[in-house]
């Protein structure tokens, strides 16, 4: 088997594996029937599978962990946008797609910056220690003092954080439920912290 067929069949795997959580979708018929190719039905169903289990994904992103060329995802998720099956929206630089209908405008941006590193272990961590100083959050995080500073600004310009008395999440409950539902796009912390999420969320009935 030659490198070319090599990289094809991983290609396949890929979009296979995906596609099966595409087509599973309520909104599977949305992609599937719009081309007769199976080809290109399987890359839009990998796309509607990709972005359930990785809602907030960036353009390279989504073309990267899919294996597809530049112009095969602008085709495809272009389709799929025509059709209601993912929206787009800006996020700074990134266009950032989810899948259509399923989250509010600060879902969005918490998805955001859930796929941003630093944001990521911020809102991780608070979620963890909300009495986590700036201190701390550098501290567990193994950053400068200036970095979290920067991002604690950066996430309360997006309405996800306040810092009228220390940092404080809005709408925890919110972000929390993100995290734990796609934890396994969102790296170690994040599983760790949805194995154990029954410890974070108190009930008041």
């Amino acid at each position: 088997m030659t490198s070319s067929e090599g990289v094809d069949d991983d290609k396949r795997s890929t979009l296979r594996r995906f596609a099966a959580l595409g087509a599973s979708a309520p909104v599977a018929g949305l992609s599937e029937s719009a081309s007769a190719d199976t080809g290109e039905s399987d890359a839009r169903d990998a796309i509607t599978g990709y972005l359930s289990t990785t809602p907030g994904a960036h353009f390279s992103k989504i073309r990267d962990d899919l294996q597809l060329g530049t112009g095969e995802t602008q085709h495809h998720l272009r389709r799929l946008e025509e059709r209601g099956v993912v929206e787009r929206y800006r996020d700074g630089d990134y266009k950032r797609f989810v899948p259509a209908g399923r989250f509010d405008e600060f879902e969005k941006r918490a998805l955001g910056y859930l796929r941003r590193d630093t944001p990521r272990g911020m809102l991780v961590e608070l979620l963890l220690a909300p009495e986590s100083t700036a201190g701390d959050l550098a501290d567990a995080l193994e950053v400068s003092a200036p970095t979290v500073s920067k991002y604690a600004g950066e996430l309360e310009d997006a309405g996800l954080l306040s810092r009228e008395d220390g940092y404080a999440l809005e709408r925890p409950a919110t972000v929390l439920v993100l995290v734990v539902r796609h934890a396994d796009s969102f790296g170690d912390r994040a599983r760790r912290l949805a194995r154990d999420a029954d410890q974070y969320v108190a009930y008041d009935g």
